[in-house]
């Protein structure tokens, strides 16, 4: 899959769209066949057998119909989904569903997108994750705004839509009014610590960096490292490094990134940043072999006490638990920032979703698929989802009656102290590649020490450049 069309004057050629494909890595069967799969596109229009609409079955599921459903099998674990799963079972009991949890989403969706064969609902996340853009513009995916406009669960008088947290919706959407996927999961970003490591250190979490070199100055004379972070994945420094960047500069810096604008990263603000991050490394702040680690290293040497601050998103409290003490106290803050000239307030954080799910269009059934999202989103489902796993879900209420952990009461507090300052950059949901390897890469150089602030900046300006330049792939633009 590639762009929009597979014929010259549709804007894409045929050696464009299979190296485009080939550089995503999405062409797992021989060309001609990928070519055929992807081409036709519109697979709404191929007959799905419905079922009898109702008060208790809104989107006219085909009781009898088989359920394929597959899920990212990462932070959030997959009982949550199982759990739900069953909640289908018992409404629709002459339903066969088969659930299967995997890593490697790519490895095994990709031959079924290409044989026209996809699941019904798929959690599209993780290393492995598809490139949205290119689902989106090659049409493979279900436009979800039926089940957004469908009785919420528990309440028939209220939509879907008007039981989600603000943002999930537009997340979604791509360009204009089609809803592409569904963020299940309400993802903090930001700066992850034990307050019981920063308290036996006297000290309160840093709002300028001044404050952060003090903090981690105190931190190295008593033998922890300020910092540590997944080396190996340096697509998690830009959980606190864009927000910082919004916080140093405004939104609009973080929109021109976004955007892919000529000389966006050039922007005052970046190199403000990149140049404090660049002195965590040169002023020994940084763990020792953290270039060398992968998520689930740096967050047990974290959860082991050896560095202080990690950047990383709400799911690592479930992701962590294996090896954080019961008195570790986990907290969350925004960013740091460097002082008070910064252009928004401390507490500016990343927040989003998570997880985002998807039907494909040419899945069998998707009202199947998309009735099992409605299940999720109900109040059960969604409390359920955060007692297990320790997150927020995309459902606002999602923590009613529920006794919540240090972490989660920290999330809570963190979104409470951003109010309306909360920004959600969409470089990585529309350029994949561009985000998770070439900027990441050059940041994963950048906190190595490996290339200065400026060099860092020409890398990630060239690599965007390269990317706004690309015609076979399609672009996206925030207004």
């Amino acid at each position: 899959m590639g762009s929009t069309s597979v014929h010259e004057n549709g804007g894409l050629g045929r050696r464009k769209l299979m190296k485009r494909s080939a550089a995503l890595g999405l062409m797992t069967v021989p060309a001609v066949g990928f070519l055929s799969s992807c081409a036709s596109g519109d697979g709404d229009k191929e007959k799905e057998t419905k079922g009898t609409k109702s008060e208790k079955n809104p989107l006219a599921v085909n009781e009898t119909a088989g359920l394929d459903f597959v899920l990212f099998n990462g932070g959030f674990g997959d009982q949550y989904a199982r759990d739900a799963v069953k909640v289908y079972e018992k409404n629709f009991p002459k339903a066969k569903v088969k659930f299967h949890a995997t890593q490697a989403i790519q490895t095994e969706l990709q031959p079924r997108f290409n044989g026209g064969t996809p699941p019904d609902l798929i959690d599209n996340s993780g290393k492995e994750q598809m490139d949205m853009g290119v689902l989106v513009a090659q049409k493979q995916l279900h436009d979800l705004t039926e089940l957004l406009d469908a009785p919420s669960y528990d309440d028939p008088k209220k939509k879907v839509r008007d039981t989600l947290r603000p943002g999930i919706v537009e997340m979604g959407q791509f360009e204009g009014s089609p809803v592409w996927m569904l963020y299940y999961a309400y993802t903090v970003y930001g700066v992850w610590y034990s307050q019981k490591l920063l308290n036996s250190l006297d000290a309160e979490y840093p709002e300028t960096w001044d404050q952060m070199l003090a903090v981690c100055e105190k931190a190295k004379k008593k033998g922890i490292a300020g910092w540590t972070y997944a080396g190996v994945h340096p697509y998690y420094i830009p959980f606190t490094l864009y927000p910082m960047i919004a916080k140093r500069g405004g939104p609009d810096v973080i929109k021109a990134i976004d955007n892919l604008e000529p000389n966006a990263w050039k922007h005052p603000a970046v190199k403000d940043c990149f140049e404090r991050y660049y002195e965590l490394k040169k002023k020994g702040y940084v763990l020792d072999g953290t270039p060398g680690l992968d998520h689930i290293q740096s967050q047990t040497k974290w959860t082991e006490g050896k560095a202080l601050f990690i950047p990383n998103g709400s799911w690592v409290e479930n992701e962590a638990a294996n090896t954080m003490p019961k008195d570790f106290d986990l907290a969350v803050s925004a960013p740091t920032g460097i002082d008070s000239s910064d252009k928004m307030p401390f507490g500016t954080l990343w927040a989003s979703g998570g997880e985002p799910f998807i039907v494909p269009s040419k899945a069998k059934n998707k009202a199947g698929g998309m009735e099992q999202l409605r299940i999720m989103l109900g109040a059960d489902s969604s409390r359920n989802f955060t007692k297990a796993v320790k997150s927020l879900s995309a459902f606002d209420g999602g923590t009613d009656g529920i006794e919540l952990t240090p972490g989660m009461k920290s999330v809570v507090a963190a979104l409470e102290k951003a109010g309306t300052n909360v920004v959600n950059p969409r470089l990585g949901d529309w350029y994949a590649a561009l985000q998770k390897e070439k900027i990441g890469a050059a940041l994963g150089e950048l906190m190595a020490g490996r290339i200065t602030p400026a060099e860092a900046i020409k890398k990630a300006q060239k690599v965007a450049d390269e990317t706004a330049k690309d015609d076979s792939i399609k672009k996206f633009k925030r207004q």
